[in-house]
């Protein structure tokens, strides 16, 4: 019985943990829908956060390629002035990113809701 309600509490801490970071994401990046974000991705800077690897098999045209696991590394690369508009394959490491660089300063941050696999614009693959 008391295995079951330590389940319980790990379980709580987790789904908790979850809403929080949910919330948080909301207020720091703004989810767009791909006609939003083709709207506007133009006139922003576009940053696919996704590996190398995935970023050679194909990505949005006129996308710059900074990975998640580089962001900390390589934000001089990023204007904090201009819009940023950011894409990962599903839509969590684009979420991630944005809120390293929220933590950083940036605060005009958008994101494309799915991600690249719901992308049905012009593609550039290497």
């Amino acid at each position: 019985m008391e295995t079951l309600y330590l389940l319980l509490v790990i379980v709580g801490a987790i789904l908790v943990y979850s809403l929080i970071t949910w919330l948080y994401q909301k207020k720091v990046v703004k989810t767009l829908t791909e006609e939003e974000f083709r709207a506007g991705y133009r006139k922003a800077q576009l940053i696919d956060v996704r590996e190398p690897n995935e970023f050679e098999a194909g990505h949005i045209l006129g996308a710059r390629n900074i990975p998640i696991s580089q962001m900390k590394m390589r934000l001089q690369e990023i204007r904090p002035d201009k819009p940023v508009y950011l894409y990962c394959q599903s839509g969590m490491r684009s979420g991630r990113a944005a809120q390293t660089l929220y933590r950083k300063g940036y605060k005009d941050l958008y994101h494309l809701q799915g991600g690249f696999k719901k992308w049905s614009g012009k593609v550039k693959t290497k």
